[in-house]
């Protein structure tokens, strides 16, 4: 049973937590602050944050911290088996919880980092407050709303968030006064809660489909992306993503009573007043609950089930969101609005970007207008996916309604022209309870971590305008990320990551 005590363990406990306190170092100088912000004001901060020197020196510090953390994510799953591919021991949940906790300890102080959509929050609650429809009006309709730290693309946006989620942003305005860096701080403890709700579900759901639930822990909650966007970004997704997978996990076991399938639907439920893309897993908490009533009840045929479980689900949802739009005032219009929403770029990363990219360069190649591809594919995909989420809803066995579930959620954020680097958080805790292998689907994950740590450290940078500093700054966080790449892929401790198992089949299950 692997012990705390243990060197290696120990080593992997000591390079998070420092890596994490480089982060924290590094986000006073470059990590987003409103203008509102007393600690803009805060004597050692000043420099950080307006002299070369100190843009450089937390610029180095919040790249570097980021890979001083991801190796040691590395090294915790090499002490706890991973380099080996033997199974891992009874104890390892204990030992990645712990270390999760301890490498989170300094991100709940950060300044927002990877992201700013915290103080989109901020101005959405003040919206609600003044009794505007954030699903009508945008940030812009309040006074000082640019103080605040809003970026300016949410001007004229609707929200995209779920009517639950606007009470928690109205309660935090309303709790501090909308003094703005209290409400920071509340609104990531708000999914801090999040957090600790998934990673008390995903070990015990990943149990009950047969995974080790301490190696699914690792490889979904202890990476550095995973601490990074739900605590020191604070984004919401972490609320969506915990009520999210405890509702799966009450669907899987509805085996011990049948109430559990309509706890289920409720917890999903909630997830989707967060976040309205969640809305997907409904069908398949519904063939869940059906799976399971069906073993206990044969006399009904599977369909008969599996069309009066979907009916539940529904009203179940249905029901829910009715009374919160009577409360709040929006009816159901938020669910129009929010399915019509959608960020109108795209990542140079995504299979519609690129594709994108391709079709658009060969017709400016020819001379043609190519002003109509990104949306043309857009449609295209979202009909995609829908088409496959059906097909995932109607074929396929009950063994594996997880396994469609999972892949129903990546069709539609992998056929969207816009993936951000925390989608991947969306995905990987159901990809990990449903069985990660431990040969290149592992090194997949960890290469992807890696991808979108470099790419956020240098793209999500706070650098004021008068030091014309933004390029150079940039061009610093990649060299840093690039230097940090090739030194920690040098080391012998990370030599399984890229040497050797790219085949082994084995999960890694509980022993």
């Amino acid at each position: 049973m692997p012990s705390l005590s243990s060197p290696r363990i120990l080593r992997a406990f000591i390079q998070g937590f420092a890596g994490s306190l480089l982060v924290l170092f590094g986000s006073f100088g470059v990590g987003w602050l409103a203008n509102a912000s007393a600690i803009n004001r805060w004597s050692w901060v000043i420099p950080l944050r307006t002299e070369p020197w100190g843009v450089s020196l937390s610029t180095v510090a919040l790249t570097l911290g980021c890979w001083v953390m991801f190796h040691a994510w590395l090294l915790l799953g090499r002490a706890l088996r991973e380099a080996d591919r033997k199974a891992w021991q009874p104890g390892s949940l204990r030992i990645v919880n712990i270390a999760t906790a301890v490498w989170s300890v300094p991100h709940l102080l950060c300044v927002p980092i990877f992201s700013r959509d915290v103080y989109a929050y901020v101005n959405q609650g003040r919206l609600v407050l003044a009794g505007r429809d954030p699903y009508q009006d945008g940030v812009s309709q309040l006074d000082n709303w640019f103080h605040f730290g809003t970026d300016p693309m949410w001007a004229q946006s609707e929200t995209p968030y779920g009517p639950m989620f606007l009470w928690i942003e109205a309660a935090v305005m309303q709790i501090t006064n909308q003094h703005v860096d209290t409400a920071v701080f509340l609104f990531r403890l708000a999914c801090v809660a999040g957090v600790v709700l998934l990673m008390y579900y995903l070990p015990k759901l990943a149990s009950a489909l047969g995974v080790h639930g301490g190696r699914a822990q690792w490889l979904a909650s202890a990476n550095p992306l995973f601490i990074i966007s739900f605590i020191s970004s604070a984004h919401n997704d972490a609320l969506m993503m915990g009520f999210a997978l405890a509702g799966i996990y009450y669907a899987v076991t509805a085996d011990k009573h049948w109430s559990r399938g309509a706890l289920a639907a409720v917890l999903v439920t909630v997830s989707i007043g967060m976040k309205i893309i969640t809305m997907v897993l409904l069908p398949f908490i519904g063939l869940l609950w059906a799976a399971h009533l069906y073993q206990r009840y044969p006399q009904l045929h599977i369909w008969v089930w599996r069309f009066i479980c979907w009916a539940a689900t529904a009203g179940i949802a249905g029901i829910i969101l009715l009374l919160v739009g009577a409360v709040n005032g929006y009816g159901l219009r938020w669910v129009m609005v929010l399915a019509g929403t959608g960020d109108t770029g795209k990542s140079f990363w995504s299979p519609m970007g690129i594709l994108d990219d391709a079709l658009s360069n060969t017709l400016h190649a020819f001379g043609q207008d190519a002003s109509w591809t990104l949306d043309l594919l857009r449609v295209l995909g979202r009909a995609a996916s829908v088409l496959i989420v059906l097909g995932l809803m109607f074929f396929g066995r009950d063994r594996h309604i997880l396994q469609r579930m999972t892949w129903a959620f990546t069709a539609l954020v992998v056929l969207s022209p816009i993936i951000h680097p925390w989608y991947l958080l969306w995905l990987l805790p159901l990809f990990a309870v449903v069985g990660i292998r431990n040969d290149w689907q592992t090194k997949w994950v960890i290469f992807t971590v890696g991808f979108f740590i470099c790419y956020g450290a240098q793209d999500q940078l706070s650098v004021w305008a008068f030091l014309d500093l933004d390029q150079e700054m940039l061009q610093l966080s990649l060299t840093t990320s690039v230097i940090a790449m090739v030194f920690i892929a040098l080391l012998p401790s990370v030599h399984w990551v890229w040497r050797r198992g790219w085949l082994d089949r084995r999960q890694a299950a509980e022993p």
